[in-house]
């Protein structure tokens, strides 16, 4: 099999694994008391978000500029670092709610957070992503309600065409990250013997076309789609439909409607340059829910409520 088409291969099963990850974190652990907005159905809450996002992105850029790396380097250590010790937690709250709990979720933390300063090679930065992925998908999920989850794909989906087409500063941003070796992407190598320490940034690689010996995926790819899932799976009603609730059929429509988005991304990747990943990711996500939720529940309404 072709290098490549492994990676890509690989990368959808961790893609997928992701979001089966969430849904079993919103089943089973995540309740309203995870949530992190009051009102889910605050068609507000993702502008405001993106609009942070946008202004926090553009801070960091302008930090690397300044040859200031170890300040981004801190924050996202220490945004890895809280994540994963949530998630292990919140996760080990299924067997127990005491000292074992805390124990498990500290060392954990303490032994991912260790080799992402000491040592962040692709497995570890991909260990840690994709916990973090599950978390950040998880929390999004029971937090937003259908119509906000629309609101915040569509215009994320706008903006990666942009920052990645347009203004490109995203792809400046990538590279960056990868220098900084932030477990804020995927790394998937394409050789047996691929260290991601030794990794040449990506500009300079685009720049001499040379070909390149891992495979990346931003986390926001992964998670941003996702969201979706959750939230659909976590809102919308629980009736049986030929003996599955509807809302699990509703969620694992999206998710094919994903994948099938990952699928097309993944052909354009592969021509050799940087594609704006979300228009894709989300527009199948979308397109995934709408069709099944029609076909399970046989309403237009696509289980919005409108907010005012």
């Amino acid at each position: 099999m072709d290098a490549s088409v492994r990676s890509v291969l690989i990368m959808g099963l961790v893609f997928v694994a992701a979001q089966l990850g969430a849904l079993v974190m919103v089943s089973s652990v995540l309740g309203a008391q995870y949530a992190a907005f009051e009102n889910p159905n605050d068609p507000m809450i993702p502008i405001l978000y993106i609009l942070a996002m946008v202004l926090f992105t553009f801070l960091v850029l302008y930090i690397i500029k300044k040859h200031r790396e170890n300040i981004v380097r801190l924050v996202f250590l220490g945004a890895v670092a809280f994540t994963i010790f949530y998630v292990v937690l919140v996760t080990m709250y299924l067997v127990d709610t005491g000292l074992i709990a805390l124990s498990v979720a500290i060392a954990v933390t303490a032994v991912i957070t260790y080799f992402l300063v000491k040592k962040p090679e692709w497995y570890v930065i991909d260990a840690a992503g994709a916990i973090v992925a599950v978390g950040v998908i998880g929390i999004f999920g029971i937090s937003l309600d259908i119509l906000p989850v629309m609101v915040l794909l569509i215009v994320l989906a706008v903006y990666d065409a942009i920052s990645v087409y347009g203004t490109k500063h995203m792809v400046a941003l990538a590279d960056g990250v990868t220098q900084m070796r932030l477990p804020i992407l995927l790394v998937i190598p394409k050789k047996k013997d691929y260290s991601y320490l030794n990794q040449k940034p990506l500009k300079q690689q685009l720049d001499e076309g040379s070909e390149r010996e891992a495979m990346f995926m931003g986390l926001g790819d992964i998670i941003i789609p996702g969201v979706l899932i959750s939230s659909a799976f976590y809102f919308l009603p629980s009736d049986l439909v030929a003996g599955v609730p509807g809302r699990l059929l509703v969620s694992l429509g999206t998710l094919i409607g994903s994948v099938v988005g990952f699928g097309v991304l993944m052909r354009f990747v592969l021509k050799g340059n940087p594609q704006a990943g979300l228009p894709l990711l989300n527009g199948g996500a979308i397109i995934g829910y709408i069709v099944s939720y029609i076909l399970v529940f046989g309403s237009l309404s696509l289980g919005i409520t409108l907010a005012w």
